[in-house]
C-alpha cells in the first residue's frame, strides 16, 4: 500500500476531527503517500496538515456532472492502492469505486456499504465514543489488514511554531488595538448552521462573567458578522469591553489567530474544533441529543483542556436541543476556577 486516499469531504469541524487519522496513517506507514479528498473550503487546512501529501478538491453538491467526472479522472490518475472513507455517502462510495481503487474501506452503514470491499461495523448513531475515535478505528482496521501496528500520535495536532504565533499576535494586537501582555479570550457565537447554540443573551452573560483582566475577542465567520456586532453592543451595554475580529486573510490566517488565544468559547462548530486541534483550551456548548452530545463531538484537546456544557436532563426531545436551558451563571462557577490556570 503505497498510495492511500482518505475521504472526509464534509464540514470544517468534521475534517479537523480526521487529523488524528492522518497522523496515525503517516506515523504507521511513513513511506506511504496520503491524499485527502476535501471540499474547496477546507483545502487550505488540508494543505496545512503535515500528514497529507496531496489534496484533491471535491466538487460540492452544486458541482456539474463534468466536474464530478473530472474528479474521478483525477483520482484515477493517482493510481491509489486503497481508500478509507471516513465519511460515507452513496456519492463517496461510487466515487472511489468508479476510480477503480482496489481496496475500499468504510463504515458498514447505509446502502452505500455495498460498494466497498471492506466494511467496519461502528454504530456511530449510538454516539458511544468521540467522532475522532470512530475515524481512528477505521484506520486501525486498515492497518490490521496490512499486519501493521498502529502508531498513536498525541495532541496538539496543529503545531504552527512559537515564532509564527508570536508574529500573528503582534499583527492582531495592532489590528484590534489590544494589549499583547494580557490573556486573550476568543468567543465565537456563530454556528454555521451546523448545530444548536447559545443565544446572544447567554453569550453576553457569559462574557461579562469572565475575569476582568482578560481581553475578549469576538470572532465571526462569513455571514456571522451582524450577529457578532449585536453581541458586541450587548456586552458593551453591560459595561464590559470587547473587540470584534471579523476580517481575516483566509482560513489558515484565522487558524493562526486562534492559536493566539488563551481560551476559546464556542458551540459545536468548526472554529471550536480548530482550537481543539491547536490544543488551545476550549469551552464548548452542545445539545444533549444523542447524535450531537459533548462526547460524540469532543474536540481534540489534551486531557484537562476542555470543558463541555449541555442542557440538563429532562424536558423531553425538545429539551435536548433547547440551549436556553443551560444556566450560564451555574456554568461560570465551573468555568472560572478551571480557566484560572490558563488566564493567570
Amino acid at each position: 500500500m503505497k498510495k492511500i486516499l482518505v475521504v472526509r469531504n464534509d464540514k470544517i469541524g468534521d475534517f479537523m476531527l480526521a487529523w488524528p487519522s492522518f497522523a496515525m496513517l503517516k506515523a504507521s506507514l511513513p513511506e506511504c503517500r496520503v491524499a485527502a479528498l476535501v471540499p474547496s473550503y477546507t483545502a487550505d487546512l488540508a494543505r496545512l496538515c503535515p500528514w497529507i501529501d496531496d489534496v484533491i478538491i471535491n466538487p460540492t453538491k452544486k458541482g456539474s456532472n463534468a466536474d464530478r467526472a473530472k474528479v474521478v479522472d483525477e483520482i484515477k490518475s493517482h493510481r491509489f492502492d486503497a481508500s478509507i472513507n471516513l465519511f460515507s455517502t452513496t456519492y463517496n462510495a461510487l466515487l472511489v469505486r468508479k476510480a477503480g481503487i482496489p481496496y475500499r474501506l468504510a463504515p458498514a452503514t447505509k446502502l452505500a456499504q455495498i460498494f466497498y470491499t471492506r466494511r467496519v461495523r461502528q454504530r456511530r448513531s449510538q454516539s458511544a465514543k468521540p467522532e475522532y475515535q470512530y475515524n481512528l478505528d477505521l484506520v486501525r482496521s486498515f492497518l490490521a489488514d496490512l499486519g501493521q501496528p498502529a502508531v498513536e500520535v498525541q495532541p496538539p495536532y496543529v503545531a504552527l511554531g512559537d515564532e509564527r504565533v508570536a508574529l500573528q499576535r503582534q499583527k492582531l494586537a495592532g489590528q484590534l488595538s489590544i494589549g499583547r501582555g494580557i490573556p486573550w479570550v476568543f468567543v465565537h457565537a456563530g454556528s454555521g448552521g451546523s448545530a444548536n447554540n447559545l443565544s446572544l443573551g447567554q453569550y453576553a452573560e457569559l462574557i461579562c462573567g469572565l475575569p476582568s483582566h482578560c481581553e475578549v475577542v469576538l470572532t465571526a465567520g462569513p455571514g456571522e458578522e451582524d450577529n457578532a456586532r449585536r453581541l458586541l453592543s450587548m456586552v458593551e451595554e453591560r459595561g464590559r469591553h470587547a473587540v470584534l475580529y471579523d476580517k481575516n486573510e483566509g482560513l489558515v490566517d484565522f487558524t493562526t489567530s486562534i492559536a493566539c488565544a488563551s481560551l476559546f468559547f464556542a458551540g459545536s462548530t468548526g472554529p471550536l474544533h480548530i482550537a481543539g486541534a491547536l490544543d488551545v483550551p476550549t469551552v464548548g456548548f452542545f445539545p444533549r441529543r444523542r447524535s450531537s452530545t459533548p462526547l460524540r463531538w469532543m474536540p481534540l484537546n489534551s486531557e484537562g483542556r476542555h470543558l463541555a456544557f449541555c442542557p440538563p436532563e429532562g424536558g423531553g426531545v425538545e429539551g435536548e436541543t433547547d440551549m436556553g436551558r443551560i444556566d450560564i451563571s451555574e456554568a461560570l462557577l465551573k468555568i472560572n476556577p478551571w480557566a484560572s490556570d490558563f488566564v493567570a
